[in-house]
């Protein structure tokens, strides 16, 4: 991968790099064809990375399918797959980390605690490997683009992090590979956490800047659906995730996980977007 990109440099062509974990949907085929039309070359990497799930998350478990995802990307014009195995990527004795201190504390960061040391470490590794540039992620993970925004900016990589809106359902539940998790019924009802999100950002549309209000507008909506547990309904800038009181005029975020079953789903909302 490193001597195709070496080369595709040196004939002055651009590469737009998409990072995934594989069990693609509409969500990661939004961010390709969003480099196919930024880019002359799009790379796609495939590694389900072992470093990001902590004990008891589900690792084993993760949907693997290269053979189909492949064949996705090959209908879209990827001109690359790189799909490395494990070692390839973490080298015998590899001991090295890169944490973003501050940013990952919070958040899904408090609740899962080294997932973002081992995504900013695989993103560190396949941006170096990829040298893009433009790296396309999409908004849903929202804490995660804060992160790597700052880590590409902190460690001096000319890649331009590109952020794509959040894809959603027809019943507008986030796309996520985990959905695949979720049965028919219960997929249906985690449809709360975007009505919840779409009330609160109704109310701040009409005026209601305090973040406290605006969290519980959300919050009580997700904890009507009895199937429904909360992790976390947190309203923090976009940028610095630090949390605020009053919504003024900087982009803030309504963040938000919540468990059905055993399936742990994340979903945010952007306020005060700017262009």
């Amino acid at each position: 991968m490193a001597s195709i990109v070496r080369k595709l440099r040196r004939e002055n062509k651009t590469v737009g790099f998409v990072p995934t974990m594989g069990a693609l949907h509409a969500g990661h085929l939004s961010l390709v064809k969003e480099s196919r039309q930024m880019s002359d070359v799009v790379v796609v990497s495939i590694f389900v990375n072992p470093t990001q799930f902590g004990r008891g998350e589900d690792f084993e478990k993760y949907p693997r399918d290269l053979t189909t995802d492949a064949g996705m990307l090959a209908d879209y014009g990827v001109d690359y797959v790189f799909a490395p195995e494990r070692d390839e990527v973490y080298v015998e004795g590899y001991s090295t980390f890169v944490t973003v201190e501050g940013l990952a504390d919070s958040l899904e960061g408090a609740s899962r605690p080294g997932h973002f040391r081992g995504v900013a470490t695989v993103v560190t590794i396949l941006l170096n490997t990829i040298r893009p540039d433009f790296a396309f992620f999409g908004q849903k993970d929202g804490q995660q683009v804060a992160i790597v925004k700052r880590l590409t900016k902190d460690l001096g990589f000319e890649t331009e992090i590109v952020v794509s809106p959040t894809v959603r359902e027809e019943s507008g539940l986030a796309m996520s590979s985990r959905n695949a998790y979720l049965g028919a019924e219960t997929r249906e009802k985690a449809s709360v956490i975007f009505r919840a999100l779409r009330e609160a950002k109704i109310a701040f549309k009409n005026g209601e800047r305090n973040a406290s209000r605006l969290a519980e507008i959300a919050r009580k909506i997700i904890e009507s659906e009895p199937l429904a547990e909360i992790d976390y309904v947190s309203v923090v800038e976009r940028d610095s995730l630090a949390s605020v009181d009053n919504i003024e005029d900087k982009e803030a975020m309504i963040a938000v996980a919540v468990r059905f079953g055993g399936v742990r789903l994340i979903d945010n909302v952007i306020l005060n977007r700017k262009q």
